[in-house]
């Protein structure tokens, strides 16, 4: 699936201490009417789970990091899945050490602190999220 899309708006601002930051990010698209669209965030979070999806058996397998981590670069997409926006996000996210982990981010990072910017973007196509059988995603439908 491939459109033009065009931007909207962006609407920046920082998340509260101890939301969910994934579920944090998607309460401000649903606050703010915004089902399709870019995302980025900078900040710290006091622990985090991230993802990584092993192809072979079509199942995420998660890190848990049960300490303090920098948000050295969180981007990703929004759109729809089962009529709600979804935020798919990627992240690197740096220890004490300076030692970098990156991943899916997956709901359990709770904010320390965290400034966001969100990009909505229209376009003449629904950008709908639907289980893919080839690869066991939940990807944009084709058309």
């Amino acid at each position: 699936m491939k459109a033009e899309i065009k931007p909207v708006r962006k609407i920046m601002g920082r998340l509260a201490k101890g939301a969910d930051l994934l579920g944090a990010l998607e309460e401000q698209c649903r606050l703010h009417n915004i089902t399709l669209g870019e995302v980025w965030a900078i900040g710290a979070v006091t622990k985090a789970r991230i993802g990584y999806y092993k192809q072979d058996i079509q199942k995420y397998m998660f890190l848990d990091l049960d300490r303090p981590m920098e948000i050295l670069t969180l981007i990703g997409n929004v759109s729809l899945k089962d009529g709600q926006p979804m935020v798919h996000a990627h992240v690197t996210l740096s220890d004490e050490e300076g030692r970098a982990f990156g991943g899916h981010l997956a709901a359990g990072a709770p904010v320390f602190a965290c400034e966001f910017v969100i990009q909505e973007c229209q376009s003449e196509k629904v950008y709908q999220r639907a289980l893919d059988e080839e690869t066991g995603l939940f990807l944009w439908a084709k058309e």
